[in-house]
């Protein structure tokens, strides 16, 4: 899927389907970029320190959760840019299920498994995804439910 233009958001809470799923291009993770991330925003030794991280239980270095949490919105912007969000309000059941190492290459995955109408705003509705961030090896690496409001039709044309 080709990667959609973010200042024009076409598609409103009407336009979603339950079931729909969108996968994005795969992207290398290299180790230049783990300790760049680590080093300005989540300085644990294993993230940070090669040397150190040979040692630890993961044997080399990994990428901080909160940075495959960054790279799974670039690469969500990537095949959801398309909706017309308000904005997120939650996750649920995020899990952290396999590090990220130098040289795996991730996807990510969404599915729309849940849309409700609000009850109070009728420029809005919520739509529950389900996330993936893939491994090469298919294995779900980091996986939650994303709580987002959608404007409808309606919402969109009054916001202008």
């Amino acid at each position: 899927m080709s990667a959609f233009t973010a200042a024009n958001p076409s598609r409103c809470f009407e336009d979603l389907a339950i079931g729909e799923y969108r996968e994005s291009t795969p992207r290398t993770i290299t180790e230049q970029e783990i300790l760049d991330f680590a080093r300005q925003w989540d300085p644990q030794w294993f993230h940070t320190d090669p040397e150190r991280a040979r040692h630890s239980v993961f044997g080399e270095v990994v990428a901080s959760g909160i940075h495959v949490l960054a790279l799974w919105r670039q690469m969500d912007h990537e095949i959801n840019s398309d909706i017309d969000h308000v904005c997120g309000v939650g996750w649920d059941e995020l899990r952290l299920r396999r590090a990220i190492r130098a040289g795996d290459t991730i996807h990510v995955t969404s599915e729309i498994v849940a849309l409700r109408p609000s009850e109070s705003r009728t420029d809005r509705g919520t739509a529950l995804t389900r996330y993936a961030v893939v491994t090469q090896d298919g294995v779900e690496a980091v996986t939650f439910t994303s709580i987002n409001l959608v404007y409808t039709r309606g919402g969109r044309e009054r916001r202008g």
